[in-house]
């Protein structure tokens, strides 16, 4: 288990980086892990973000990848609803890097 530094605040974080609370979220964390990454996030990049955390408000569940390619071309279009855009966007796994800097638990089935 770990922490960050954001804001201010130390956050809780578990041996992956995942937070350990979900309302320790905040856009700011966000962005601080995707700079530690490496990543400056675009507006594409909160489109996948803010869909994450609207799925999980809905299911309870972070989806794995398979599964997030088929709702965000459901609801962002073909063009986004693909795994080669997601990984330009996440390059180290869609659903789980994403599902990170979202503030959610790492989806089943993601290694």
């Amino acid at each position: 288990m770990g922490t960050i530094e954001v804001g201010g605040k130390v956050l809780e974080t578990d041996e992956e980086g995942y937070l350990k609370n979900l309302s320790d979220w905040t856009p700011e964390v966000a962005e601080y892990m995707a700079k530690q990454d490496g990543l400056e996030l675009t507006d594409n990049h909160w489109e996948v973000i803010n869909f994450l955390r609207e799925y999980y408000e809905e299911y309870q569940i972070a989806p794995a990848v398979r599964v997030l390619t088929k709702a965000i071309g459901k609801k962002l279009g073909p063009d986004k609803g693909n795994s080669k855009y997601l990984y330009e966007l996440f390059p180290y796994g869609p659903a789980k890097q994403a599902c990170k800097y979202a503030g959610l638990p790492k989806p089943t089935g993601c290694v």
